[in-house]
């Protein structure tokens, strides 16, 4: 299983995943394919994402049970505890 999720993405980027996988949602892709047409579809999100931002997750054989990789400006960041990956937000600036 592939999920893809973008935000603020250009409409071409939509267009180009919807070829591949099923948009279930505005923005959210689904599908079902190899490693090798997930890392191709990994570099066109990354090519085309513009000022945008994505993650793609996928079933894998890890604790979890599945992967994922993010891409562009957010507030949640990757992180790995006690070699589980997780996920962080960053700390909020200081507003006084």
């Amino acid at each position: 299983m592939l999920v893809i999720v973008l935000e603020n993405a250009p409409p071409r980027l939509r267009g180009r995943m919807a070829i591949w996988l099923l948009e279930v949602r505005a923005g959210v892709y689904v599908g079902n394919y190899s490693r090798k047409v997930r890392e191709y579809l990994w570099e066109q999100v990354v090519e085309g994402l513009e000022d945008g931002n994505a993650v793609m997750a996928w079933q894998a054989n890890t604790e979890s049970g599945f992967e994922f990789l993010t891409l562009g400006k957010n507030r949640r960041m990757p992180a790995e505890f006690d070699g589980a990956r997780l996920v962080s937000f960053f700390p909020v600036a200081d507003q006084g």
